[in-house]
């Protein structure tokens, strides 16, 4: 299934963001741990590229996402040139204190009364971009919730009186090359659910989950799991809750939302969908838009 979900509105949001661009110091690209560079809008670099712009990316959800594939991906992209990385949560008040002072060096010119910081926070949809904000700022600046594209418009605040802090819409791209990517952002609900079809999204997650998180799946759901694909681990879950469509045919949608969200909250255990080694292998073994899922399930490093 390849998923492809780009709003009316994000098309004026990519053409303000570019008049943007040429008018800040720093860009900071927030993506989720668990799925960073599936989630990396090639639009946002080439922005940033074209004005020279460095950039800090902040790696949020590392509280679900796994430890040493968040390691993996900071030492990716710390190898990057005028990229720096850092892994954190920005609901934390003190992880998101450390974001702007990591910036200064980015852009060691700016930074002072006479010449603030500043700063442009960007990323696809959902990946908490305004959570960062509001944690920033210390009150609720803008409009956070748990459905992607929440936010519009851009905002322009003053966090203090050498830095400036610009927040943008989620931004998504309109041709998600990889398949596999297309899938992992909606898993991680990074995509409206309009543009999927859950089933097909949470066997997806759940082949993925056998050959990597075997043990998690087990320690969730208590059943065996010898042989089964991820539509037979959907079924499984909905045979074990009890999900049935007027108390007769198994609710196979139900039983795949519990997956879906067992794992967005982190109720499986601390889980990654990429890592650098497989991501590298994907790319080596897939033709854009051809299926890759398949590609996508070899062993984390």
């Amino acid at each position: 299934m390849a998923i492809q979900w780009f709003p009316g509105h994000m098309t004026s949001a990519r053409k303000k963001a570019a008049e943007t661009m040429a008018r800040i110091d720093v860009v900071i690209e927030v993506l989720d741990a668990r799925v960073p560079e599936a989630g990396s809008n090639p639009m946002i670099r080439e922005l940033r590229l074209h004005r020279q712009r460095p950039c800090l990316k902040v790696l949020n959800k590392t509280d679900l996402a796994d430890p040493a594939a968040t390691q993996a991906w900071l030492d990716h992209y710390n190898e990057q040139e005028g990229v720096q990385a850092v892994a954190l949560s920005c609901k934390k008040a003190g992880d998101a204190a450390k974001i702007p002072k990591l910036c200064l060096p980015l852009a060691p010119h700016r930074g002072t009364p006479l010449k603030p910081l500043r700063i442009m926070i960007m990323g696809i949809p959902n990946v908490g971009k305004s959570t960062l904000m509001n944690t920033l700022l210390k009150r609720r600046a803008v409009a956070v919730g748990d459905e992607p594209a929440i936010t519009k418009n851009q905002q322009s605040f003053d966090l203090n009186d050498h830095t400036i802090l610009i927040d943008t819409p989620g931004l998504m791209w309109p041709k998600i090359e990889f398949e596999s990517d297309g899938l992992m952002l909606a898993a991680s609900h990074s995509i409206g659910r309009n543009a999927i079809i859950d089933e097909e999204v949470a066997a997806f997650l759940g082949d993925l989950l056998l050959a990597r998180y075997p043990n998690l799946l087990l320690a969730r759901y208590k059943f065996p799991l010898e042989g089964m694909d991820g539509y037979a681990l959907i079924e499984a879950i909905a045979k074990q809750r009890g999900y049935r469509i007027r108390g007769k045919e198994f609710d196979l949608e139900k039983a795949a939302m519990t997956l879906l969200q067992d794992y967005r909250t982190g109720a499986l255990g601390r889980i990654s969908l990429e890592t650098p080694a497989t991501r590298a292998e994907m790319l080596r073994t897939t033709t854009p838009g051809k299926a890759d899922t398949d590609n996508d399930q070899s062993s984390s490093d």
